[in-house]
């Protein structure tokens, strides 16, 4: 399966759709692409709606941390939105919750980019604790 990424503005902040894989190949080289296209046009506020990505592997984490890097290094910041409960483990099991900011609501997403506005943060650990108490 091929990944698919579709982009969409709101309040100059760039929106990704992904659906698919973000596994070692095109899927991964498809998204940097894009990404750095995107950052060298100066379009550096970015969140990655991954809902439609049921599986990213270390290559796929790879290149998010080289995009986020990149983004930030041009003055912009990559945040993360919808991750399924497999994606937000491997985040925490790779400590790379401490380098993305995860968000389950889009408004709060876009909303992080500006100072003044009100966020509603993802709590990771509460996420988790109400997985394992309905079992999922």
């Amino acid at each position: 399966m091929s990944l698919e990424i579709r982009e969409r503005e709101k309040d100059t902040v760039i929106l990704l759709d992904i659906k698919g894989r973000l596994t070692v190949g095109d899927a991964v080289a498809s998204l940097r692409e894009h990404l750095t296209q995107l950052i060298s046009s100066g379009k550096a506020n970015i969140v990655l709606n991954l809902s439609g990505v049921d599986y990213i592997d270390s290559t796929g984490l790879g290149s998010m941390v080289i995009c986020y890097t990149t983004a930030k290094k041009n003055g912009g910041m990559l945040k993360l939105l919808n991750l399924s409960r497999r994606n937000i483990e491997l985040l925490v099991l790779t400590k790379l919750t401490t380098v993305f900011e995860v968000f389950d609501d889009e408004q709060s997403a876009i909303n992080s980019y500006f100072p003044n506005r009100e966020i509603k943060r993802f709590d990771i650990l509460s996420f988790l604790e109400q997985q394992k108490k309905t079992g999922e």
